[in-house]
């Protein structure tokens, strides 16, 4: 198997992913501001953690997965000053902020079980790190990386040589504007807030800090990685707008911290773009997941879009896009279904050989190949196109469908309750499938119709050949 290579924002270039402990990824996705329910351009960051994570774990490889929550400190705007989001819409729907924390967060999992997201074994909430966050300003005050303006904490960024690394900005060409606003507390422009107090504040702690203060926004994240990653982990992934000031800003208060590198490779996924352009309420493009359902679209449809997709390259939703993602699952889908069909019973049982050989290698280097998705899910297409065109044997029917089967594990592709169960038993089935032969024998093709038009109700597929009649879920 080709040796794995992904694509280091930090370096920026390909690199073979070699994890600091053999057979083992420690890795964290900076997840949603629950504030608002996620829209699906968000869901292009998470969908790609997904993939990332299953295709370790389908590598053979033991994945630790923690993706946060943000409760509290995101400002509009990503900067230092203006509202917190928590706040503001706490304020705009004139509820408790807490309970906007709980009902997105709660849609938030919704969406994701729709989506076959694989749970992270921590989703650690803001709020509830706050002991965490203090300590790591201290010692940040205490070496010289911060200072503090009244109850306000600052992270000095001439303090870090190494800040702007990521983002490729220098501290020198910072000036006030664009993302970095003007503060006169600060020493610089581009000193960026630990923690700030503002008694009007709805969410707000008492520290050695004052009575009224909360958290920065980028504090949160290396506090809660590193509770739960330790000093120095393997994997950090984000959107594309987390590169500055986020996630830079994260690099200098860690590595400020602790002395060591931060993260060995970060990865970031474009924007998900609608219609050409980007989502905005004033032209009515922003979509949940229940609104592509509501146009008779399955979620999965849209996972599929979107992971077919290379992460590094753009994409452009439309409705015209996500109709042909859909018709390009079912026909995988219809794929496996044939060759589940072929494979069922114990006179055609069959163990898997080396037949898919070359498209299982040309799915696997397409996803080593910094997870080229578009290349391997080709690979499938080509198998399914030459399954169409001249049939296989039994052996080769079991080797592709095990080759579906890996792929699906990576990709999410196949919604398994409709796959594999449905309203009828596979014994049922075939007794019908028995009975309606019977009738064709008899030349009860009354009843044989009855027979097909029940099973097609029921999302069975009958195809009649000369080898008798075989049949899949739709």
């Amino acid at each position: 198997m080709s040796q794995l290579r992904l694509y280091n924002t930090l370096t920026r270039r390909l690199q073979p992913f070699v994890p600091q402990e053999p057979g083992k990824v420690k890795m964290y996705h900076c997840g949603p501001t629950v504030y608002q329910r996620p829209h699906i351009g968000n869901y292009r960051a998470f969908l790609f953690a997904d993939l990332l994570r299953r295709t370790f774990e389908a590598s053979g490889l033991e994945v630790l997965q923690v993706m946060n929550l943000t409760d509290v400190g995101h400002l509009v705007g990503d900067a230092d000053e203006g509202e917190d989001k928590l706040d503001a819409q706490a304020r705009k729907e004139k509820v408790d902020p807490w309970q906007i924390v709980a009902t997105v967060s709660e849609q938030f999992f919704q969406d994701l079980e729709a989506l076959q997201i694989r749970p992270a074994h921590h989703y650690p909430k803001a709020t509830d790190h706050i002991e965490e966050m203090v300590a790591q300003i201290e010692v940040l005050l205490e070496k010289g990386h911060a200072y503090r303006v009244g109850d306000n904490v600052y992270f000095d960024v001439h303090s870090f040589p190494d800040y702007g690394r990521l983002s490729g900005n220098k501290v020198a060409d910072l000036e006030a504007g664009a993302r970095v606003e003007v503060n006169q507390e600060k020493r610089h422009p581009a000193d960026f807030a630990l923690w700030k107090s503002d008694p009007r504040h709805l969410m707000k702690w008492k520290t050695v800090f004052g009575e009224h203060g909360f958290p920065g926004w980028h504090i949160e994240c290396s506090a809660m990685s590193m509770k739960y990653l330790g000093d120095s982990f393997d994997l950090h992934t984000g959107g594309e707008d987390n590169v500055f000031p986020h996630h830079e800003c994260e690099i200098a208060q860690a590595e400020g911290v602790s002395g060591k590198t931060f993260v060995n490779l970060w990865m970031h996924t474009k924007f998900l773009q609608v219609d050409g352009g980007k989502m905005s309420k004033s032209l009515g493009n922003v979509y949940s997941l229940d609104d592509l359902e509501q146009r008779g679209f399955e979620v999965l449809d849209f996972r599929f879009l979107v992971l077919r997709a290379h992460y590094r390259a753009s994409v452009n939703f439309t409705w015209k896009a996500l109709q042909g993602a859909a018709e390009a699952r079912k026909n995988l889908h219809d794929f496996r279904g044939r060759l589940q069909a072929q494979l069922r019973g114990p006179a055609m049982q069959a163990e898997a050989g080396e037949h898919s050989g070359p498209a299982r290698k040309a799915f696997w280097d397409a996803l080593h190949d910094d997870l080229n998705t578009s290349a391997a899910l080709a690979a499938l297409f080509e198998l399914r196109n030459a399954y169409t065109q001249k049939g296989m044997e039994a052996t080769e029917a079991a080797d592709a469908l095990d080759l579906l089967n890996l792929a699906d594990d990576i990709f999410g592709l196949f919604d398994q309750e409709s796959a594999d169960s449905g309203d009828l038993p596979d014994p049922e089935i075939d007794a019908l499938v028995e009975e309606r032969n019977q009738a064709r024998r008899n030349r009860d093709f009354a009843r044989s119709d009855q027979i097909r038009d029940q099973l097609a109700a029921a999302g069975i597929v009958l195809e009649d050949g000369p080898e008798g009649t075989l049949w899949h879920r739709a």
